[in-house]
């Protein structure tokens, strides 16, 4: 059993499903907002707030059968709170199900929400509810995001019972991994509640208000990955025991009883897989308070998306069998076919066959003798055929035998394996880095993680910087000298312009493009993969991937990135 820290509980007060009041704009010592009007038992919306609670703010006065911008309908609201209101709505244009939030532009959050709702919809990430549109008019501020009518929320999910092993590990795999992609990008969700987590027909999640719930209600964070980290835990852990990880109920689960702390899942529940009791411990314990039998907690979804992965996979459970009916005997073979039965089938007499008559002497050894001649008959017609088949392929042998076999009986050369990578350090040739603290993503042996470079504006090749007139890239120690003979770079994005360099067999710390004087490869604009085979082994010991030119992001800047980075002996 572990204590909480002092940001699990403020994040789990600001988690609740319950609308703030005007103290929502106070941060705590956290930076998370805490939530009021514990009591309330008015219905709740499609994201877990209250209809028709008391705002403090006025609310935009729209109805049902409003039109914006003439094309979005208003049909439905959901959540009418703190100056903003939450609606299902119909696109006209494109005839589908939307939804709408919608708040005064006077409002003291417009200005944020219009900037989350854009962050948002730059990010283009399937995994997320995809922000469609957000407008400042006629004194109106609102944003339009997708609606999911075959998608359902984690909170009904759970009120039929707690998930087995295999459906909390794809929630906590999907979920860590899709907001470790956000935090990426520098995006935070701060109100991942079980209403704002989805899953499909077809049993993927997907997470709805990514920056913007939080913006709606003021809600920031000096931590906001830790912040969504334990609110992950969280959720697993409701996905693991049906209860609430802290003391208030919320969401229709039953909190923790008061007073006794943290308590781990398969102490809760009987039954529950102990390694994810232990990542939901790891995510939920922080500042080291966690058991002793865990590992380090987790402080960023990143961290939470590793040790997931780490973990030894989880098979769904097999379909349970179904016994077959009992065979029953059909009118026709009872004998009243075409007839309904008049009353109970009597009982059927058994039939015994009697055995056949004792076969003479004279005929068993007619069948003996009938049976040798065709045994006979069928070896002399195998041999025959089986010399035939040898004498046509002693006159012509196939060529591809001839061509495939080694001279002198010598092996077939054994394919490239990789070479161990003993470090990986950033390119800087200007003698200032760019991402280095992101370099060891590319050599993890995780495709999901990568050396990612800032969002450059105006010009492909790093913004034109003076001090970036030689790019970038990252150069591999292999940490003695090493014949390579092949290469596999998984990238980031694809159309960026690279080279690959190797330095010289007595080379010690290059830094500069002329201690590279090995050329790999030619300088080519790239796909999502560079693979080179090389004509004739290299000895190096440092290997340079030279990035010049970084892709459209396609909102006018550019960036790009190395995703892992194979060297092949």
């Amino acid at each position: 059993m572990a204590e909480r820290s002092t940001a699990a509980v403020d994040v789990a007060d600001n988690s609740g499903d319950e609308p703030l009041t005007a103290k929502a704009d106070e941060a705590t010592t956290d930076g998370t907002a805490e939530a009021q009007d514990k009591t309330s038992s008015e219905p709740q919306g499609t994201d877990g707030e209250r209809i028709g609670s008391r705002p403090t703010l006025p609310t935009p006065d729209l109805h049902s059968g409003h039109k914006l911008a003439r094309r979005y309908r208003l049909e439905e609201c959901v959540t009418r709170l703190d100056g903003f209101s939450s609606w299902r709505a119909v696109d006209e244009k494109l005839r589908r199900a939307v939804g709408v939030h919608l708040l005064p532009a006077d409002h003291p959050r417009a200005r944020s929400v219009l900037a989350a709702a854009r962050s948002s919809a730059l990010l283009g990430d399937p995994r997320f509810v995809q922000v469609l549109d957000a407008v400042e008019e006629d004194d109106l501020v609102y944003v339009v995001h997708e609606w999911l009518p075959d998608a359902t929320e984690l909170t009904s999910l759970l009120a039929s019972g707690p998930m087995d092993a295999h459906d909390a590990y794809q929630l906590v795999s999907q979920v860590s991994q899709a907001m470790a992609a956000a935090h990426r990008e520098g995006l935070a969700h701060l109100r991942l509640t079980p209403g704002a987590v989805l899953r499909s027909s077809t049993g993927q999640y997907r997470i709805r208000g990514l920056a913007v719930n939080a913006a709606l209600r003021g809600i920031t964070s000096e931590g906001p990955q830790r912040a969504d980290t334990e609110a992950i835990g969280a959720l697993l852990y409701a996905a693991l025991t049906q209860r609430w990880p802290y003391e208030n109920d919320a969401y229709g689960l039953t909190g923790l009883p008061k007073g006794v702390g943290l308590i781990a899942p398969d102490q809760v529940r009987a039954g529950v897989h102990r390694g994810l009791s232990e990542i939901a411990m790891r995510a939920l314990a922080n500042d080291g308070a966690t058991a002793s039998r865990q590992e380090q907690p987790c402080t960023t979804p990143d961290e939470l998306a590793k040790a997931v992965a780490a973990m030894p996979r989880i098979r769904p459970p097999e379909p349970a069998f179904t016994a077959p009916p009992e065979y029953q005997r059909t009118t026709y073979q009872q004998g009243s076919y075409g007839r309904p039965p008049s009353g109970p089938v009597p009982p059927q007499p058994v039939v015994v066959v009697p055995p056949a008559p004792l076969q003479s002497r004279t005929g068993k050894v007619l069948k003996w003798a009938v049976s040798a001649l065709l045994i006979a008959a069928l070896g002399l017609g195998s041999w025959q055929l089986a010399e035939t088949l040898i004498d046509r392929l002693k006159g012509s042998e196939p060529e591809e035998t001839t061509q495939t076999t080694p001279k002198g009986g010598e092996k077939a050369p054994a394919p490239p394996k990789p070479l161990r990578i003993t470090d990986a350090t950033e390119f800087m040739p200007s003698g200032s880095g760019i991402q280095t603290n992101q370099v060891s993503n590319s050599i993890d042996g995780d495709a999901s993680t990568a050396w990612v470079t800032p969002r450059y504006v105006g010009y492909a090749n790093f913004g034109n910087y003076s001090n970036r007139k030689d790019g970038s890239g990252i150069v591999v120690d292999l940490g003695s000298v090493q014949d390579v003979s092949g290469l596999e770079i998984g990238m980031y994005r694809s159309g960026q312009k690279i080279e690959v360099l190797a330095a010289g067999t007595d080379a010690s710390a290059p830094s500069s493009l002329s201690d590279f004087p090995q050329r790999l490869t030619k300088l080519e604009t790239v796909g999502k993969e560079l693979k080179q085979t090389l004509d004739k082994p290299v000895r190096t010991r440092y290997v340079l991937i030279h990035v010049t030119e970084l892709p459209s992001d396609g909102t006018g800047g550019y960036r790009g990135g190395i995703a892992e980075i194979s060297v092949l002996n």
